[in-house]
């Protein structure tokens, strides 16, 4: 019998597309608006104090908030230690699969349609960050990502990837991504198989030294790592992505040249993103990995088949 691979399908169902703990929902989203609104009042009439007490409340709703939607998420399967030591194997899965009947004309909106994952994001990137602050404290002490904070932290993550797929960063897909942290059967999905354990002093330099090689490259590929999240500044992957949308419009045909190049660059650049946000210690490989499937994941089934 073959050994199961890290992304083998959970035991369990994953909440329905959407469904979020309504509770732990507000609570994120109240910590972050109570701590902006703190940050905001430093330096005002508002006694230091006080705008210390917010920005420790709010982030402790955060904390409440993202610990209650990670646990929503089903567990992906945690990183076999034998198969975590392949060379081939990436803990960070991105796939897409390009949609063979693309309307000719819906990428001139999708921008425009999108925006209410903008507005949702832009909360979920604020709480992030500060999950990914409160892990390296965590990672440091007892040499592990909180599994629920985790969760929370790659679902931010995939649900940017799909709105990135749809919108601005491929325009793979002409199916409307959903409101969810959670994986689901939409044609854009990222994963990142968690780690058991994380080394406690790497949390220290990983994100700005070790990953400033990987960093250099990703700002000349793609214009920066917020590349795949964000939809604003000029890119390579914006270029080529404005390319393919201008033959689609007068062909009717997205060139699968692009497409692969295109989610070569996204690849990487959530690799490194992976890597800078703590959820790994495997450093991201100096190479792009094109096409709609991660191409390390088909070797090591090949592997160990």
């Amino acid at each position: 019998m073959s050994p199961s691979i890290p992304f083998e399908a959970p035991s369990k169902a994953s909440p329905p597309a959407g469904r979020m703990p309504a509770a732990h929902l507000f609570a994120l989203i109240a910590g972050v608006v109570l701590g902006t609104a703190s940050v905001g009042a430093l330096g005002t009439s508002l006694p230091l104090q006080w705008a210390v007490a917010g920005m420790a409340l709010g982030a402790a709703m955060i904390l409440l908030g993202a610990t209650g939607l990670g646990r929503s998420i089903t567990p992906g399967a945690s990183l076999a230690a034998g198969l975590g030591s392949s060379a081939a194997f990436m803990p960070a899965q991105l796939s897409g699969q390009l949609d063979p009947e693309l309307s000719r004309w819906k990428w001139l909106v999708k921008w425009f349609l999108a925006i209410p994952h903008y507005v949702i994001l832009a909360v979920l990137w604020v709480a992030f960050l500060v999950v990914t602050l409160a892990a390296g404290v965590a990672i440091l002490f007892t040499g592990r990502y909180p599994a629920p904070l985790f969760q929370f932290a790659v679902g931010v993550l995939r649900w940017n990837w799909r709105v990135s797929f749809y919108a601005y960063g491929v325009l793979g897909t002409d199916q409307y991504p959903p409101f969810t942290l959670a994986r689901t059967a939409y044609p854009a999905e990222f994963d990142v198989a968690y780690h058991e354990h994380l080394s406690h002093w790497k949390v220290l330099v990983k994100s700005w030294l070790f990953a400033l090689p990987q960093l250099l490259v990703v700002s000349a590929l793609s214009g920066g790592v917020g590349a795949s999240s964000s939809a604003s500044g000029i890119s390579l992957v914006g270029v080529l992505v404005l390319v393919a949308a201008v033959i689609l419009l007068f062909t009717g045909v997205y060139r699968m040249g692009l497409f692969n190049l295109l989610m070569g660059l996204n690849r990487w650049t959530l690799r490194t993103f992976s890597y800078v946000a703590l959820l790994t210690d495997k450093y991201p490989p100096f190479r792009l990995d094109q096409g709609p499937l991660d191409p390390p994941a088909r070797s090591l089934e090949a592997q160990i088949a």
